[in-house]
This record gives C-alpha cells, sequence and structure tokens, in this order.
C-alpha cells in the first residue's frame, strides 16, 4: 500500500496509484466552509457538541482540516502557508466566536467579532479598527466579500508601484515558519504538502482590491481592473513583469527555506472562465498572462521537484491548450457543470498533459441539492473518467459551501473509499 505522498506523486506523473488520492484543505480552492467542517466532525464521532473550529481562511470563512480528520477521511494533501490571513493580520491568538447560524468557531485576534448596529460584521486591514473596512459579511451571512476603496484614477500619472504594494520580499518570519513547519509536516505525517505562499497571483481579481492594506493606491476597483486589461494594457504588462521579478525572488528564497519537501505549489487563482465561456480571448491570454506565468513556472521546473497548480473557475477549455504552454501542470477546480467542460473530453484531450484537481462531484447542484444516490453516482462516474491512467486528485468542484447536507458529503466519502481504485 502505498503512503500518502507516494500516492499524489504517481497521480501528478501520470501513473495510476493504489487508490485515487483526495485532498480536503490543501488549498484556499479545496476546502469545506467551517460550519460544515463541524458539522462533519460532530458526525464522525471526532468532536464533542460544541467543540469549536478554527477559522484558517478569514476571507472565504474556511475552516481547519485537522489531523484526526484527514485520517478518518483519507486525505492525502496537508497544506504549507505563511502565518498572513486575508486580511493581514496574523493567523495566532485564537478566540472564540459564534457564527450566524450558531457555528462556535475560533477566529485570529485580529478578527473583529463585533457587529454594526446593521447586524453585518466590518473586517478591517491588518486588524485595525481605525483604518477605513475592507470586508463585510451581511446579517447572517457565511463569509465576507471585498469593500472597494477606489481613489480616484488619474491616468496621466498612475504610477505602477502603487499597484505593487502588497508584493515584496517575503518576510524572515514566515520563512522561519515554513522552514520549520514544513520540516515538522514531512517528518512526522506521510502526506504530501501543498505550498501557498502567495506573490505569483497574476491578476486574482479576488486580491486586487487589497483587502489588507489600510489605503490601498492604483487601480483597485474589480470593474477597472478588468477594463485596465485592455484600456491600459501597458500599464497592466508592467505591473506583471515587475511583480514576475519580485517573485522569482521570492522563489529562490522560499525554495531555500522549505527545499523539496512539498508536492505541489499553488502558483494561481485568477479566474478565466464565466458558466458559458472564458472571458479572455486566448491571443489576449498570450500576450498578457502567458510570458510571467511561464517565467515562474519555468524556474520551478528547472530548480525544484514542485509541480505547478492553477486554480480557475468557469468554462475554459479553450484557454486549456495555453496553460498547457504556460508550463502548468495542475488544473482545479474542473468546473464540468460549465460549458464545454464535460468530463470525458476534458480527459480524452488533456488528461496525459495535466493533472485534474477537482471535478470529482457539482458543488453547484448535486452536493447541495442532490440526494445521496445522485451524488453517489456522480462520484462515481467521475472516478471512472478521471481516475485512469492517473493524473487526477479527488476533490469537489471549489469549496464546499454553508449549507451542504452533510449526508451528502458523507456519501460523497464513503463512495471514493469504496470505488476509488484508479481506472
Amino acid at each position: 500500500m502505498s503512503s500518502s505522498r507516494e500516492r499524489i506523486t504517481d497521480a501528478l506523473n501520470h501513473k495510476e496509484p493504489d487508490r485515487i488520492p483526495i485532498d480536503l484543505g490543501g488549498s484556499a480552492t479545496s476546502g469545506m466552509h467551517v460550519s460544515i467542517v463541524y458539522k462533519l466532525r460532530q458526525a464522525l464521532g471526532l468532536d464533542s457538541p460544541g467543540t469549536p473550529v478554527k477559522v484558517t481562511e478569514t476571507f472565504q470563512m474556511l475552516g481547519e482540516i485537522e489531523l484526526d480528520l484527514v485520517e478518518a477521511l483519507g486525505i492525502d494533501v496537508l497544506p504549507l502557508k505563511t502565518l498572513d490571513s486575508f486580511f493581514g493580520f496574523k493567523l495566532e491568538g485564537w478566540k472564540e466566536w459564534t457564527m450566524f447560524d450558531g457555528t462556535p468557531v475560533l477566529v485570529p485576534e485580529g478578527f473583529n467579532t463585533i457587529p454594526e448596529t446593521s447586524g453585518e460584521i466590518l473586517m478591517y486591514p491588518g486588524g485595525d479598527k481605525t483604518a477605513p473596512a475592507s470586508g463585510h459579511m451581511p446579517k447572517g451571512g457565511y463569509f465576507f466579500d471585498a469593500i472597494i476603496r477606489q481613489q480616484p484614477i488619474d491616468d496621466d500619472n498612475l504610477n505602477v508601484e502603487d499597484n505593487l504594494e502588497e508584493f515584496g520580499p517575503i518576510s524572515d518570519q514566515n520563512l522561519e515558519y515554513l522552514k520549520l513547519e514544513a520540516e515538522r509536516l514531512y517528518t512526522t505525517a506521510d502526506k504530501a504538502l501543498l505550498g501557498s505562499f502567495g506573490g505569483t497571483g497574476f491578476g486574482d481579481i479576488a486580491l486586487v482590491p487589497a483587502v489588507q492594506l489600510k489605503h490601498p493606491k492604483g487601480i483597485r476597483d474589480i470593474e477597472e481592473w478588468y477594463g485596465s486589461t485592455s484600456l491600459r494594457r501597458d500599464y497592466i504588462y508592467e505591473i506583471f513583469q515587475r511583480q514576475c521579478e519580485i517573485a522569482l525572488e521570492n522563489l529562490v528564497r522560499l525554495h531555500a527555506a522549505v527545499g523539496d519537501r512539498i508536492s505541489v505549489i499553488f502558483v494561481c487563482g485568477t479566474d478565466f472562465g464565466t458558466q458559458n465561456g472564458p472571458f479572455i480571448s486566448p491571443n489576449a491570454y498570450r500576450d498578457l498572462y502567458h510570458p510571467v506565468y511561464k517565467q515562474v513556472n519555468d524556474w520551478i521546473h528547472k530548480n525544484t521537484s514542485w509541480k505547478t497548480f492553477k486554480h480557475s473557475c468557469g468554462s475554459i477549455s479553450a484557454l486549456i491548450p495555453d496553460l498547457i504552454e504556460s508550463g502548468f501542470d495542475i488544473l482545479n477546480p474542473v468546473q464540468c457543470s460549465a460549458t464545454n467542460m464535460d468530463p470525458a473530453y476534458l480527459k480524452e484531450t488533456f488528461g496525459d498533459r495535466v493533472t485534474f484537481w477537482g471535478g470529482g462531484v457539482d458543488t453547484q447542484r448535486t452536493l447541495p441539492f442532490g440526494t445521496p444516490d445522485e451524488v453517489r453516482a456522480e462520484v462515481r462516474e467521475r472516478l471512472k473518467i478521471f481516475g485512469k491512467g492517473g493524473g487526477f486528485v479527488f476533490n469537489p468542484i471549489h469549496n464546499v459551501q454553508a449549507r451542504t447536507p452533510i449526508e451528502n458529503l458523507l456519501a460523497m466519502y464513503e463512495t471514493v473509499r469504496d470505488f476509488g481504485k484508479a481506472g
């Protein structure tokens, strides 16, 4: 029987492992809402009622996947990430809080738990309430949305450095933490490590508003940013080139710290697809994004054993050849519910050149709204299609959302356990 690390390595090298490997919580796009982590732990008898779960991703409110849950579900991947939260405060100093739905959780000390008179929760960059709020969760909500804090744009005086404020040398504190944590996880568990270090997500729209900055400058409005990729193309190109230089410098330091203890690096979460098709042409991708992704992926492949992870929601089949040409080894979340994303077509056309990390079950319809039998049927179908010949890591399509029925989740994991033999 293979170890988890060996199983992931086989899958990434397009060899059929002893069983299809599973990810849960390895990245910010393959996790689970904290309220569902809580309910799942209760259903599996891992906690007594009322035991809080840590929120380890404070924007989407993802819950910690502890080792006991990893072992209970047969998970093969563990995350390795910095100490920084999405809003810029550290993931430390844990305190109790209760979600609107009653879920008991632990949040970092910089997390604001005091509601406004409207009932909404505001979040502040770096946990500093003297700065303008940068995120809000509406009353009764489950996660945060960014508050756009766009300053007036003066096209005659745009400064590339304004859009680079959040990119810079990785801190010595984070490097030391990553070094020690990578060694601890690598030597105490047989799991594959997925590194998420930041800085290589060119144009990731979740990051453009810079909710961790107190007074962001440059282009921070989502519509303005998307429009600028065409109307201010040279400005965006210059941002990407400078960001790429910084990223390459950081990769040298990161590799020196963690070595080849990680199996996979999360390179980018930039979305290129809508439900019905890509919202960027292949030519536009090749012009603006390919040059920087190619530099990053080439450095990684030349200097490390890491495989490179690309996240993009939506219908991106028209862009997959270019993503492969850019050097990406892994595609996530494999949104099979989108147009032209039929799993059999994807596997037959691209399965020998890229690993599909996700696509295991539809999180828009089947998992939240189907019956357990419907979940089982869809999971069996995806295992059969994607598992053949390796190149597949099971995960639902993106994060498991709040209010997902636990019986459906249990049916999903039971099916992977019972039918997860590759091929």
